[in-house]
């Protein structure tokens, strides 16, 4: 009976499918404020954002009224009410308010929003008779400008985050293992939608699976580098079309052992291919994920061309983009393909 298929390690999408439980240090979160609302949902970010703003109209509102009341601005403004004869506020009576026109925690409320979002409508003004009113202003504007930088600059982080530019980076459906140079390759296509450039692209493929050590630790994401092959050297790709990216399975390589009748029975194999670099258009970094099980790979299969030259300049056929076809490939590991080398 076929095993269970394990669950992936990494998404086709790039997610990863871990689980965060038990996390007793939450307080941790508090101490990376701008990275945590950075981190929220839309509908919660809108939230902080709506709530930060009513709560400091709210409080300074408060505070405002305070003053009026501990100055004896709203009995005066309700006097005035009463009998319109004896003036406006610093008139014949010669009674100066801290601010003007306020008479009710109303009032404070909307001097507060003139205040914080420097709306102005000119109504109401702090006057020279409360130095305590001049240092609540000067509060109120610091707090505002503080509320505003951080709550846009989580907005625009949000909207600018990496992941969104990794969304037009894409992998191939299957992988294939195929000859190439006369030896089994390990082979995906990797390719970028956008016109703008993906700077300074690395590539960097893992192979995670189930393994025990020799004192009989099993470690149950044991993560295993592969070696890459670049005409240029390294890691760095330039990704102007799609490329196909391979790995030759040699003696070093985790697939060194696998053919095409027990490729299939590897439940617990999942090869993890990232790609990184920097967006050309506004210099942040980026990066794609995504990962191949054992049933994706097909063995004795090659990517089929995309790209041809029309009209003087290459165009790119992402229609063909996953197709392969078939193509005579042994049936064998790579050490018996390399063993009956070097016995011939």
């Amino acid at each position: 009976r076929a095993r269970e298929r394990r669950a992936r390690f990494v998404g086709k999408n790039g997610a990863c499918n871990v689980a965060h439980k038990n996390i007793r240090e939450q307080g941790r979160f508090l101490q990376d404020v701008f990275t945590t609302l950075v981190d929220l949902k839309w509908p919660h970010t809108l939230l902080i954002f709506t709530m930060s703003f009513l709560c400091s109209w709210l409080l300074f509102g408060m505070v405002w009224w305070l003053i009026a009341f501990a100055h004896g601005d709203l009995d005066h403004s309700t006097r005035l009410q009463r009998d319109p004869a004896e003036g406006a506020a610093g008139g014949p009576s010669g009674f100066v308010p801290c601010v003007t026109s306020i008479h009710s925690f109303t009032s404070a409320f909307l001097f507060s929003i003139e205040v914080q979002v420097t709306i102005g409508f000119g109504g109401r003004m702090v006057t020279e008779e409360c130095p305590a009113a001049i240092l609540v202003l000067i509060v109120q504007n610091i707090v505002g400008l503080v509320i505003n930088a951080i709550m846009l600059g989580c907005i625009f982080m949000k909207t600018s985050q990496a992941h969104r530019r990794a969304e037009t980076l894409i992998f191939s459906k299957h992988a294939v293992i195929a000859l190439r140079e006369g030896k089994l390759c390990f082979m995906l296509r990797v390719g970028d939608l956008r016109k703008s450039m993906i700077i300074s692209a690395t590539i960097r493929m893992q192979v995670v699976k189930k393994t025990a050590s020799l004192e009989g630790e099993v470690v149950p994401l044991n993560q295993i580098d592969i070696q890459m092959e670049n005409p240029v050297g390294g890691n760095s790709i330039f990704l102007v079309s799609p490329l196909i990216i391979y790995h030759v399975i040699d003696k070093n390589s985790p697939l060194y052992d696998i053919s095409p009748l027990n490729l299939h029975h590897h439940e617990d194999l999942e090869i993890i291919v990232i790609l990184e670099g920097v967006v050309e258009t506004t210099g942040i970094t980026t990066q794609a994920r995504t990962s191949y099980l054992a049933d994706e790979i097909l063995w004795g299969q090659r990517f089929v061309p995309i790209v041809a030259e029309e009209d003087g300049r290459y165009s790119v056929d992402y229609s063909k983009f996953g197709n392969t076809v078939k193509v005579p490939t042994p049936s064998c590991t790579a050490r018996q393909l390399e063993e009956d080398k070097s016995i011939m």
